[in-house]
């Protein structure tokens, strides 16, 4: 993948951290909200098993390859949905969009399984009809929440646009909307696009281009309250066979995404970047600073409480 940082993450950003955000190490230091916090809906009984969601889309085969040979049942939706169970409490485990561990107290990662990049990512693309800086109109892929909030912070300080949004419904094409700019993430984005535009950003490769950091666009969080101390080994687990058996996912899951087997397990193997170490804390930070300052993090503004907290024993790799 060339640099340290992956292809294209070769261009660090001077920034400041703005004022109410905290460093992303204070946030992991902080411990796990009480259980009492948890909501009627949601409560945790220890005679039922975790609900486990996980995102539907090729990219999450390797983090879920061993989950089923570990007697784990799985419930695929869309990112956004996911995080939408997650907080009703219909779900106790997600591998949610990771704009969401910005709910203040709401969630803790469980894992340093992730779903990120280290430069192109293939599978999150923006779509313009005109040029990055006259962009006025903004469709987002409904399944996305942190890809979208991506290509905004992208607009706005490298162009300086604030486009209007609308909705891309699933199952709607890029050529079903007449927006400037056409978000396009998962599987959809892996194929051929249609319609008539001028320049196609690969959102993964234009943020570790700027920035000089990968990207992480969903982590495994669990709720708060909620005891994922049986589940946190079989996700870490789930993603070492995940990554082991690459060209075996491949070779059953190219035909179905239109895509040969080489293709296929190029974007798995070297695409996709499924470990959230020390580079991918520091991005994840980033992140949350620019959301913060432009008003797209949830709630619009940084919280003042850490946004989110996550098992201590880390690994340095990165």
């Amino acid at each position: 993948m060339g640099l340290p940082g992956g292809r294209g993450c070769g261009y660090p950003l001077v920034r400041q951290h703005p004022r109410g955000v905290l460093p992303l190490q204070q946030m992991i230091d902080q411990p796990s909200p009480p259980a009492t916090e948890c909501g009627s809906p949601g409560e945790v009984r220890p005679d039922r098993p975790l609900r486990i969601g996980a995102v539907q889309y090729l990219n999450t085969r390797p983090l879920v390859h061993g989950l089923a040979a570990a007697g784990v049942a799985v419930h695929y939706d869309l990112p956004s949905r996911l995080a939408d169970r997650l907080a009703a409490g219909d779900l106790d485990v997600a591998l949610i969009p990771s704009i969401e561990l910005f709910r203040g107290d709401r969630y803790r990662v469980v894992s340093d399984a992730c779903i990120g990049c280290r430069g192109p990512v293939m599978s999150v693309k923006l779509l313009f009809r005109t040029a990055p800086d006259r962009v006025t109109t903004l469709a987002t892929d409904e399944g996305s929440r942190t890809s979208a909030t991506l290509a905004r912070i992208l607009l706005a300080e490298r162009h300086g646009v604030r486009p209007t949004t609308e909705t891309l419904p699933i199952g709607a094409g890029p050529g079903d909307t007449r927006a400037d700019a056409v978000l396009v993430i998962g599987d959809r984005a892996l194929g051929s696009i249609s319609g008539s535009f001028q320049l196609v950003w690969d959102l993964g490769d234009e943020w570790c281009r700027w920035t000089g950091l990968p990207f992480v666009f969903a982590v495994w969080a669990a709720r708060a309250g909620v005891d994922a101390t049986a589940i946190e080994p079989l996700l870490a687990a789930a993603r070492d066979s995940g990554r082991a058996n690459l060209a075996a996912i491949a070779a059953v899951e190219a035909a179905g995404h239109g895509l040969t087997v080489p293709q296929c397990l190029g974007y798995l193997r070297d695409n996709l970047h499924y470990h959230l170490g020390v580079r991918e804390r520091e991005a994840l930070e980033l992140f949350r600073e620019h959301a913060a300052r432009l008003g797209l993090a949830p709630g619009g503004r940084a919280t003042s409480r850490p946004p989110f907290t996550a098992t201590p024993h880390w690994s340095n790799h990165s």
